[in-house]
């Protein structure tokens, strides 16, 4: 099927698969603020996803240099023509978009190249191509309950390589902040914070610290793969903050989990340090992604929990 048939067709149902079609609840997980709702998928009678506020965009958290709300970038003047590379000034390398598809998608380079959407003062209109991940949910998902992983986000429609599936949104943190939370959980809390570094120009680090455990999106019930169908990309659009948009990194088929590498852009290695702390059992946590190359353990940020 092509991207755009995709979203017009039937979504991929429990009942169909054999499962039981009253396992599903009809409970919507964003709250009505996607495009679509998010329903949970229940192995067994019992509660859902325990409860947290529904945001589907970053929200300024304790620390933060920059309010992710705040509007920091010009608009182009693309009023007769299209945004393409040479003549928007949201674009900077090459066209970011083909048929709504991220054109840089292949896994072989270590980097990938900054992302600019156009945004809210830009003279184009809604239906500019370089508008893609503001546009919102585009597929059908859902939130189960797996067998060893705790919450997981499905599709339930297929996802064709290359698009945007959804947001990973939370508070926007300091590193104090981030350190602070980090040293308050347990060996048994979840850690859903994650930190982003852009390497720019004369080797500077930009750091984004991003936490959904209070305040977030469905993207927090991603679990990590060393093997992921998602790929990670900052893009920005009105803020400096980057929004944390996930790709398909392969044609994503109906009930398939959704996952990514917690690590960045599948770089889940293991050095002399990490194979320290899976001696003494510290800090790293099992991985259950359950691929031939699992590398065992989750990825490890140490970071972040540095004094």
């Amino acid at each position: 099927k092509s991207a755009e048939a995709a979203e017009e067709s039937r979504p991929w149902g429990m009942a169909e698969s054999g499962e039981r079609a009253d396992a599903a609840k009809q409970t919507d997980v964003a709250r009505g603020m996607e495009n679509f709702p998010v329903s949970v998928w229940l192995r067994e009678a019992g509660p859902g996803p325990a409860p947290f506020q529904y945001t589907p965009e970053h929200v300024a958290g304790p620390g933060a240099d920059i309010d992710p709300s705040q509007i920091t970038f010009p608009g182009c003047m693309c009023v007769k023509t299209p945004c393409v590379l040479g003549t928007c000034s949201c674009i900077h390398h090459e066209d970011n978009y083909d048929k709504l598809c991220l054109r840089d998608i292949g896994l072989e380079t270590k980097y990938t190249r900054p992302v600019f959407e156009c945004n809210v003062l830009c003279q184009c209109g809604e239906h500019c191509t370089n508008r893609v991940v503001q546009r919102g949910l585009q597929f059908h998902l859902q939130v189960f309950q797996t067998d060893k992983k705790g919450w997981g986000l499905r599709t339930l429609q297929l996802i064709p390589k290359g698009r945007f599936v959804c947001e990973y949104a939370g508070e926007v943190l300091g590193l104090s902040e981030v350190r602070r939370r980090i040293h308050l959980q347990t060996a048994y809390d979840s850690n859903y914070i994650i930190a982003i570094r852009e390497h720019v120009y004369n080797g500077q680090v930009m750091e984004t610290f991003v936490d959904p455990t209070y305040i977030g999106n469905i993207g927090r019930f991603l679990n990590h793969s060393c093997e992921p169908n998602l790929l990670m990309i900052p893009v920005r659009i009105d803020s400096m903050v980057p929004k944390l948009a996930l790709f398909a990194a392969k044609d994503i088929l109906p009930g398939q989990e959704l996952s990514y590498d917690y690590s960045g852009r599948f770089l889940n290695h293991m050095d002399s340090k990490d194979k320290e702390r899976v001696d003494h059992r510290k800090f790293r946590k099992p991985c259950y992604c359950g691929v031939k190359s699992c590398m065992t353990f989750l990825p490890y940020d140490s970071l972040c929990t540095a004094p």
